[in-house]
């Protein structure tokens, strides 16, 4: 036997076991890929909560228990921003349900014609208040969206009246009945919902919600004019980013993959606009170059060609300056409630001062910064299966609630800003 030989059968017994050893490397390579993607060695814990310290806002801690206690996410995906993000945007929601609404019509001084769907209570209020819910969805959305449907028919069961805008030319069967869709900060179709309500219902009062781009549409609308917060108990805004401006920058970055969803959010906006492009453009070319929107790639590439032009804005900065809530926000004085997740991939962490500084400041300001939930997901579980109802419709219901039963609580004296000051008798 040569030297060779002898060599070659004293590493075959080897072999194996190499193979082996690359086996079970490749294996733990995978499963550590799995376990970072999926984020499953974070804790859960009681969501973060930034407020001052006043009889209401104890009183709310103390009657809204969710938002003290641990969120916990289904176990193998409830972890990840993206797949809870994934999964809303996919499904909505999971087994959602079919709330019966009726739609209205409201025409506009610009010729448009605003839409929203109404919802009456399924029973009487734990207060027996009579109040209405005004909902404004996320971008591109409408009543039709699975989560608005959980909510509302979660909402309905327990004794709220529910008014959701769709959102100017986001039902594929409502045509646009002037050159106008919704954009980032217009108030106006809001403004017009509201107003109905009001009137149809006197002696109602309003909670009012926002999600995502609802969310910054409701807290300018409150902060525009201190009349537009008559009547209204308080409001919560879900996921939103807060000023348009800050979070360009943001969008335009690969973490967490923003710039991938800024792509997609852009594709959504542009078969919006093209389904309606006879209403848009008509004939006329001269205000938009089409050409420039079939290559956007990105939501800031469409709002300069053509959103901005909606209001005319002369440029995208004007835009987003003036259609950011952050420039009205502070002007909000009934009770108001941020939620954002710090796992959101849509929401950069350095637009969350913006809510901080805010509940700072002031005093029916609460900020609650969740773990994980991924943008509007927030999905509860055990291990695999999502359950239909999530935290957030649980929480907002829930601190609607709480709201409701503080007011009725109310004396006399405390429901009146000129109450006089208690005065010490000595004895």
């Amino acid at each position: 036997m040569s030297a060779h030989e002898a060599e070659v059968q004293t590493l075959a017994p080897e072999m194996p076991a190499m193979f082996d050893g690359m086996k079970l490397a490749a294996v733990a390579t995978v499963l550590y890929i799995i376990v970072r993607c999926l984020n499953l060695k974070s804790p859960t814990a009681p969501p973060a909560i930034n407020y001052q310290d006043t009889p209401l806002n104890r009183f709310l801690l103390k009657s809204c228990p969710l938002l003290t206690k641990e969120y916990v996410p289904p176990l193998l995906w409830g972890k990840s921003g993206h797949l809870q993000t994934a999964l809303y945007g996919k499904l909505g929601r999971v087994s959602s349900p079919h709330p019966h609404g009726h739609r209205k019509f409201l025409p506009m001084p610009d010729g448009a014609t605003a839409t929203f769907d109404l919802f009456e209570p399924l029973g009487d209020h734990q207060t027996g208040y009579d109040v209405t819910t005004v909902i404004c969805p996320g971008i591109g959305n409408h009543s039709e969206k699975h989560y608005i449907r959980t909510f509302v028919d979660y909402s309905q069961k327990q004794g709220y009246r529910c008014a959701v805008l769709n959102h100017l030319g986001a039902l594929p069967d409502i045509e646009l009945t002037s050159p106008r869709m919704f954009t980032y900060g217009c108030t106006w179709e809001f403004s017009a919902m509201v107003g109905y309500i009001k009137k149809a219902y006197p002696h109602t009062q309003l909670i009012v919600v926002g999600f995502s781009l609802g969310g910054n549409i409701v807290c300018k609308f409150l902060g525009e004019n201190p009349s537009n917060q008559e009547r209204v108990l308080c409001c919560v805004s879900v996921c939103q980013g807060y000023s348009a401006l800050r979070a360009q920058e943001t969008f335009l970055q690969w973490d967490h993959f923003r710039r991938f969803y800024n792509f997609l959010m852009a594709d959504n906006m542009k078969k919006i606009i093209l389904s309606h492009r006879k209403s848009l453009f008509g004939g006329n070319s001269k205000m938009v170059d089409l050409s420039r929107l079939f290559t956007a790639t990105s939501l800031m590439q469409i709002d300069d060609n053509i959103m901005r032009k909606f209001h005319g804005h002369s440029s995208l900065k004007e835009y987003y300056e003036k259609e950011s809530c952050v420039h009205y926000v502070h002007n909000v004085n009934v009770p108001l409630l941020l939620v954002n997740s710090e796992d959101d991939p849509l929401v950069h962490q350095s637009l969350l001062t913006i809510p901080h500084t805010l509940s700072d400041k002031k005093s029916n300001v609460m900020f609650v910064l969740t773990l994980h939930g991924g943008h509007l997901g927030f999905f509860e579980g055990a291990v695999l299966f999502p359950q239909p109802l999530t935290w957030m419709d649980k929480v907002i219901v829930s601190y609607a609630n709480a709201i409701c039963q503080w007011e009725r609580n109310k004396t006399p004296c405390q429901s009146r800003d000129n109450c006089p000051e208690e005065t010490e008798e000595k004895v």
